[in-house]
C-alpha cells in the first residue's frame, strides 16, 4: 500500500547504487511543494458531482506502486439516488440489435487486467496534482462485447454512457458522463469494463457497479456507472462531456463531431513528488524524487533543471526500460544558494516534446532555506 511520509527504511531501500551514501546519512524532513492548493488528501469530501478524493504521491516507491482502494482519487462521488447494483443491466443499442448486459453475467466474465493509471484531465497543482493513481484491476474487455454485440457495418463509432441524475445541483462540474470512440480505436485500446479494483468490487464512488477504464486515456473518457453501449455512425455529434473537456484533452478547438475528435490520451509527463533533505557526513544533501508516465515507448533520458538559466541534466536513476503504469525516479541535488527553486523535467533521449511536459505544467517548486 502507499506509505506516507519520513520513512528512512522505506527510502532507503529505493535508493540506487550511485546513492548508497544516503543510508549512512539521516533523513531529515521532506520539503514543502510551495503554491499549490491546501487541501485535504488521502479521504473523499463532499458529495455528488462536487464530491473528490485527493491522493497523495509522496509516499510513492517501487515497494508501493499500487494506490490503496480508499486513496484512489475521485473526481465524482456516486449519486445519492444511483439504482442499486442487483438490478443493474447495460443496454446495448442503435446500430445494433437491441438487447441488455446483466451485471452478474459481466461478473462472472471478469478476468484480472492487471495495473493501469487513471489521471483527470484537470489534474492540477490546486491538487497538489492528486487527481493519478494506479490500480490492479479486474473486469471484461471490450472487444469482447464489441464481438458479442455484432454491430452494423455501418457502425463506426461507439458511446459509452453512465448513470448522470443526481439530487443536488452542482457549484463545480457539469452533468453529461458519455464519451464516443471510434469503433477501431476502441477495440485496440485494452479498454475494459471494470468489476474490482485491488481484488475488491470497485465501489459506488469509483464506478460501481460497473466501468470503463481506457489504458492510457484521461479519466474524463473513463466512463462510470456505465448504463449504455450505443453503436453509431460517423454522423454522431460530440457528447457534453467531450466538449466540456475538449481544452484539457488537447483538442483542435470544440470539434461538433465525435469522429473529429483526437484520442484523449496521456502524452509522457513526469513530476517530482517528494524533495527529500538529508544529512549525510554532516553535511547536507537532497534527493528529488519523482514519477515518470504516459505517453507510448520507453524513455532512455530524462532531464531536470532547478531554474530557468541551467541546462536539463540527466537524472541520476531511471529505470529503463519502464515495465509500470508510472516509474519511480530519483536524482542528487546539491544547490549552491539559499532560494527558491522550480522543478522542471524534459525527454531527452528520445527528445520528445509532450505539450504539458515542456510547458512547465507539472513544475514544482521549493524553498531551500540553507544550502
Amino acid at each position: 500500500m502507499l506509505l506516507g511520509l519520513n520513512h528512512p527504511g522505506l527510502l532507503a531501500a529505493s535508493l540506487t547504487s550511485a546513492q548508497k551514501s544516503y543510508a549512512n546519512g539521516k533523513l531529515l524532513e521532506e520539503l514543502e511543494f510551495l503554491n499549490e492548493g491546501r487541501i485535504e488528501m488521502d479521504s473523499a469530501f463532499g458529495s455528488e458531482l462536487d464530491g473528490r478524493l485527493y491522493t497523495s504521491l509522496s509516499g510513492l516507491s517501487n515497494e508501493s506502486l499500487v494506490t490503496p482502494g480508499d486513496r484512489f482519487y475521485i473526481r465524482t462521488r456516486a449519486s445519492q439516488i444511483l439504482p442499486k447494483p442487483e438490478s443493474w443491466t447495460i443496454s446495448l443499442n442503435g446500430l445494433v440489435a437491441a438487447q441488455k448486459l446483466k451485471i452478474a453475467d459481466l461478473q462472472a466474465a471478469a478476468k484480472q487486467l492487471g495495473l493501469h493509471l487513471i489521471e483527470c484531465a484537470g489534474n492540477t497543482r490546486a491538487a497538489c496534482f492528486g487527481m493519478i493513481s494506479v490500480g490492479e484491476w479486474t473486469g471484461v474487455p471490450i472487444s469482447e462485447i464489441l464481438a458479442y454485440a455484432k454491430a452494423k457495418s455501418s457502425a463506426t463509432q461507439v458511446l459509452i454512457s453512465g448513470f448522470d441524475r443526481y439530487v443536488a445541483n452542482s457549484i463545480t462540474s457539469t452533468s453529461g458522463a458519455s464519451w464516443i470512440f471510434p469503433l477501431a480505436e476502441l477495440a485496440k485500446s485494452g479498454a475494459f469494463l471494470a468489476t474490482q479494483l485491488n481484488s475488491l468490487p470497485i465501489t459506488r464512488d469509483h464506478g460501481a457497479p460497473i466501468r470503463l477504464v481506457v489504458p492510457n486515456w484521461y479519466g474524463c473518457a473513463c466512463i462510470k456507472w456505465v448504463d449504455r453501449i450505443s453503436f453509431l455512425d460517423d454522423s454522431a455529434a460530440s457528447t457534453s462531456q467531450m466538449l466540456e473537456y475538449a481544452t484539457r484533452t488537447h483538442q483542435l478547438g470544440s470539434p461538433t463531431l465525435a469522429k473529429d475528435f483526437l484520442p484523449a490520451r496521456i502524452d509522457h509527463a513526469a513530476m517530482p513528488i517528494r524533495v527529500e533533505k538529508w544529512l549525510v557526513n554532516e553535511k547536507p544533501k537532497y534527493r528529488v524524487v519523482g514519477i515518470l508516465w504516459g505517453g507510448n515507448g520507453p524513455i532512455q533520458s530524462l532531464g531536470i533543471r532547478f531554474n530557468p538559466e541551467e541546462d536539463f541534466v540527466p537524472v541520476d536513476s531511471l529505470p529503463s526500460p519502464q515495465t509500470t503504469p508510472w516509474t519511480i525516479w530519483s536524482h542528487t541535488w546539491n544547490p549552491k544558494a539559499r532560494g527558491r527553486y522550480t522543478i522542471r523535467l524534459a525527454l531527452l533521449e528520445p527528445e520528445l516534446h509532450p505539450k504539458r511536459l515542456d510547458s512547465g505544467y507539472y513544475a514544482r517548486t521549493v524553498e531551500i532555506a540553507n544550502a
